[in-house]
This record gives C-alpha cells, structure tokens and sequence, in this order.
C-alpha cells in the first residue's frame, strides 16, 4: 500500500490540486503561515462537494499558543460543531494550560464532539513538557491520531522521539509525522520513526498580479510573530481613539 500522504491545504483549489496528485488525505486550514488556522465555511463546503479526499478540519482561532481564554473555546466548540455537520472527517485541535501541558478536560470534550469521525492533536503537543506521559493522556482520552515533529525543527530531527512514541502507542494511537517533510527526506523519515504515514505542504509559487499598480502598499506585517505572541485589541487604546476621535 506505500506510505500514506496528507497534504496540508489552504484553499478548495488546493484540495483538488492535492487530490490530481494522488493525495490520500487532507488537513484543511486557512492562514498556513501562521501555523493554520480554522478555515471558512465556504472553503470546507466547496471542498466536500468537489472533492471525495477524507478532509481533516484544522479548529484553532488564533495563532500564538494554545492556551485558550473561555470565549475562544466556545468559538472553538461552535466552530467544531459547524465544520461536523458540513460533513469534516474529522477535526484537528489542541489544548494545553499555561505551563504546556495538557488541557485534558478541555481535549477530552472535543473528542467526544468528534464522535465516530476522526480526532487529531496536532502539534501542540512539540512543546508539552513531557511528552510520553503526554501520549498516554491521548490515548486514554481516545484521541485517533497525534502530529508531531518529535519536538524539533523537523520531524528528520525528531526522527528518534517519533519512533519511540510509535513503540509506546503499539496500534492504539497514529502518529504521524509532519514538520520539515519533504520529498527528498519522505524515504527516511518514514524508515527512522517506523510510521506508515506523513503530513505535509506541496507548495508551489503563483501571481496574483492585481496588486501590482501600486507597489508601495503591503495588507500583511512584515515577519512572523513570535509562537507566544498574540496580538488583541486593547480597550483602553480603543478608549483613548475614540476619545481623539470625538474632538476631531
């Protein structure tokens, strides 16, 4: 049967472009520079009605962490059930407290949202501090699967932690390496870590020339954020807007 390929999509055109490629599954998410986010109901409507590819539904609202305020779980819990009944496969989530460990409670109620469709942790769990007694929190929880680069780089760096988490699931969790896979490195991760499937981007280059009258505007920030950061809206500057507005 080979190795089975996820591919990481971020749009209805790249779920059918994985699909002619012969893509054997697809974790669908919207933002992918920022680690992917939760994608539109339209994109997850337009890929299931063109595509017969199972579709993996990344639920994460924001990037810069995975402790999550009460609000933005609930959004999660919203979103989940809205991605289930426009017929996602399965949902791809994370949880930890504030010192990186595993929000159990938390994972466990979305499990139980997923049902008989497929539960996935993703990579949250790189940064969880002790990430065997971690696995077995997963599976005791009921997750199906775990993405993981074996708490490095890249999953060729994790290569060793990978194939000790796969000896210690012995069946009862996938895990499924992603981060730095590439197809030059396919071959030999999959024989380092001992797993029978990979996640990854296939990214090619496209111009979208429309913006190219006026070359000094830019709609997005200039790098990344740092993991940790996340950018809000802050009441008392809004209050301070405002008030200039006022006199204006």
């Amino acid at each position: 049967m080979g190795v089975l390929v996820e591919i990481c999509c971020g749009s209805v055109e790249d779920v059918l472009a994985a699909e002619k490629g012969g893509a054997n599954r697809v974790e669908l998410c919207s933002a992918l520079p920022l680690g992917g986010l939760t994608p539109s109901a339209g994109t997850l409507t337009g890929c299931k009605s063109l595509s017969t590819l199972p579709l993996m539904v990344m639920i994460r609202p924001r990037s810069g962490g995975f402790c999550y305020s009460e609000i933005e779980f609930d959004t999660m819990l919203r979103d989940a059930e809205l991605a289930l009944s426009l017929g996602a496969d399965g949902l791809v989530f994370g949880f930890l407290n504030a010192d990186g460990a595993l929000n159990y409670a938390r994972t466990r109620q979305m499990a139980d949202l997923c049902g008989e469709r497929t539960a996935v942790f993703h990579r949250a769990f790189d940064v969880v501090p002790n990430p065997l007694a971690t696995l077995e929190e997963l599976i005791d929880i009921g997750i199906d699967r775990v993405l993981t680069s074996g708490q490095r780089r890249s999953s060729a760096d994790g290569a060793s932690l990978i194939r000790q988490l796969v000896g210690i699931a012995k069946g009862r969790i996938e895990v499924l390496p992603g981060g730095g896979v590439r197809k030059h490195n396919l071959a030999e991760i999959v024989a380092q870590t001992g797993c029978d499937q990979v996640h990854m981007t296939a990214h090619a280059s496209a111009v979208d020339s429309s913006t190219h009258a006026n070359r000094e505007i830019s709609f997005g920030a200039s790098s990344l954020p740092s993991e940790d950061q996340v950018d809000i809206v802050d009441s008392a500057t809004v209050a301070a807007i405002v008030a200039e507005a006022a006199t204006a």
